[in-house]
């Protein structure tokens, strides 16, 4: 089924060029196989409430086909063609994959996540032009509905707004409660507001009233949700989400697993390594609650649910594995077989805690959204060398790569470079919607430039040792971050760490971390500074701040959010500096600026002598203007 060696995945790739495999061309060709070879079979199942007795719905392959297709020619009959775009914002819920789905066999769909701020929701659907947003009708304890109000309403290029109700998953007196709880949504746009559910059961399921054009196009967009701050907008093909559910097929799945997946659909790990997957493969996936692993309940109820649904397959992240680590397995688990970890690195005592208490090995991967996800993968028959992200998957060249003066140069083994990747899913040239942002980000206009610092290894495993954007420049020194991060790991009282740079007037920056507890961790500063002193062996990169935090700052996805412990880390070290000055203005805010990056805001505490501080900042390469 997969690979265990290099050799085996060498094998898998010279079967066949990857351009030669009788392959769908189209994603309505795609699912049209699906429908065929497993219609009656269980396709994607919700449940609102994470619960292992609560109400759930299940499609199968022929009833989600069926109303894919309904959507792809409601979205055709508002105008949407091959070229423009349906933007979504909406948590999980069945009317997600349809969207999802609908979306890209109409024309090209946008994700776009929920938990983003209106004016970046905004941004995005200006930038992708889109016509169409599906999103929720105003729901309680929810702020979609007047997210995308307040989004749309600075979005004039949309012209449609179709509401998802959530009433209809409700039961029993819940059912006729929230419509007298609904919140009011304050902002009026120009978009027509309909509901999705009434349009969709207006067209046809059984036949497309367009034709499919049959060709390779792009048929996504997504903004990346990564550690670097302002999104960008990545434009994915079908063949690179046709190529990701191959692997899962050909590496992962079969039409006898059962996933649970309580990641959200705006995001390219639950849509192409998963669903594309589960598209390939006719397997069945869940997702619990709209939230996910953020929704009420689903850490609690984990092993409930998988016993419920005799899951075989868990799809997660760091961060929930660590948090499933802090619960007891409280129900029978026995159909569980493997589990998926990607979007960061996992911990090696992660790992061993994980595979000590489940009897199941954790598979680390590897993907980002540029390549339309998938890289590569430690062996799930094989060796699995934790730590590393495993081996290329078959199709997919990696390259370690250094920028100089004179051009990339290909790294020895074990050697630190750039890694640099050229698959199917990689859109050489054309990978952001914006030109400028694809400027220098290809070698030899072929291997996309990651920004992800790592190393092959003799055996051909791939080692993911730190972002070049992250580093830590410590008067020219260069820091890589995980060292830090990896020796505060090593604390049995540590959750999760973050290690930046932060400003210095003299080295131009110092390491500091924050940190996340375990629940009920006790651990103080100087604790945390004796243990990881001996084991960092760089001395410059030992921590000259450290800092306890009830929780860090994560991304929808789980990974620590470092454009924010910067934030924390400006204002910290901009208002130590005013205040020994006796400079009377201080930070009120750090804002992310499109051209300058993280810019300091003052504000007047008192007269300022503007010459004193000009001086005193111009020793930082941090710009700051006054507050407006």
């Amino acid at each position: 089924m997969g690979f265990a060696t290099i050799a085996d995945r060498n094998a898998i790739e010279n079967e066949m060029p990857w351009e030669a495999r009788d392959v769908p061309t189209t994603m309505f060709e795609f699912l049209s196989n699906a429908r065929e070879k497993h219609g009656t079979r269980p396709a994607v199942s919700f449940q609102l409430l994470s619960d292992r007795r609560a109400p759930a719905e299940t499609f199968t392959w022929a009833e989600i086909v069926g109303k894919v297709t309904q959507a792809a020619n409601l979205f055709r009959s508002l105008g949407i063609g091959e070229g423009d775009v349906v933007a979504f914002l909406l948590p999980n819920c069945s009317e997600t994959v349809i969207t999802l789905l609908g979306g890209m066999v109409a024309g090209i769909v946008n994700p776009i996540n929920p938990l983003l701020e209106p004016d970046q929701i905004s941004a995005i659907l200006r930038e992708t032009n889109a016509k169409v947003l599906v999103t929720l009708k105003a729901f309680p304890k929810s702020d979609v509905a007047q997210k995308a109000a307040e989004a749309v309403d600075h979005a004039p290029n949309v012209r449609h707004v179709l509401e998802v109700d959530l009433l209809r998953y409700l039961t029993g007196p819940k059912k006729w409660i929230v419509p007298f709880l609904r919140p009011k949504t304050q902002v009026e746009h120009t978009a027509k507001v309909r509901d999705f559910a009434a349009l969709l059961e207006q067209q046809p399921g059984d036949r497309l009233t367009f034709s499919d054009s049959k060709a390779d196009r792009v048929a996504a967009y997504f903004h990346t949700g990564g550690t670097t701050g302002t999104p960008k907008v990545a434009q994915h093909l079908y063949s690179g989400m046709i190529y990701n559910g191959w692997l899962g097929d050909r590496m992962l799945f079969d039409d006898s697993d059962n996933v649970l997946c309580p990641l959200p659909l705006f995001h390219v790990f639950a849509v192409h390594p998963v669903l594309m997957s589960m598209i390939a493969s006719g397997a069945h996936v869940i997702f619990p609650t709209p939230q996910g692993y953020r929704g009420d309940g689903v850490f609690d109820n984990f092993w409930k649910l998988v016993e419920r649904w005799k899951v075989t397959f868990v799809i997660g992240v760091p961060t929930a594995f660590a948090a499933l680590m802090q619960r007891p397995v409280d129900a029978d688990i026995s159909s569980l077989d493997k589990a998926f970890s990607g979007s960061a690195p996992l911990p090696v005592e992660l790992y061993n805690r994980f595979e000590a208490t489940t009897g199941v090995e954790v598979i680390e991967g590897y993907g980002l959204t540029e390549a339309t996800c998938l890289v590569a993968i430690n062996p799930v028959e094989g060796n699995k060398k934790i730590g590393s992200v495993g081996i290329p998957f078959p199709h997919t060249e990696v390259k370690i790569l250094r920028h100089t003066a004179d051009g990339p140069i290909e790294c020895e083994t074990d050697e630190v470079g750039e890694i640099c990747i050229d698959n199917p899913g990689v859109y050489a040239g054309s990978t952001y919607t914006e030109a400028d942002k694809n400027h220098e980000l290809f070698h030899h206009d072929v291997y996309l430039r990651t920004g992800d610092l790592g190393r092959i290894d003799r055996d051909g495993y791939l080692w993911i040792t730190g972002r070049a954007k992250d580093l830590i420049i410590r008067g020219g020194h260069n820091i890589d971050p995980a060292i830090i991060e990896e020796a505060l790991a090593g604390h049995p009282a540590v959750a999760f760490a973050g290690a930046i740079g932060q400003p210095d007037s003299f080295a131009g920056e110092l390491p500091c971390a924050y940190i996340e507890l375990v629940d009920g961790g006790k651990a103080s500063v100087s604790d945390l500074m004796d243990f990881i002193r001996p084991r960092i062996t760089e001395r410059a990169a030992v921590p000259k701040y450290l800092e306890v935090l009830p929780e860090l700052p994560k991304t929808a996805v789980g990974k620590v959010f470092k454009p924010e412990l910067r934030k924390m880390a400006i204002a910290r070290v901009f208002n130590a500096a005013l205040k020994a000055e006796g400079v009377a203005a201080e930070v009120s805010e750090v804002v992310e600026d499109k051209k300058r990056g993280l810019v300091a805001k003052l504000e007047r505490r008192g007269d300022v002598d503007e010459a004193a501080l000009g001086h005193l900042l111009g020793n930082f390469t941090t710009p700051w203007d006054w507050a407006s």
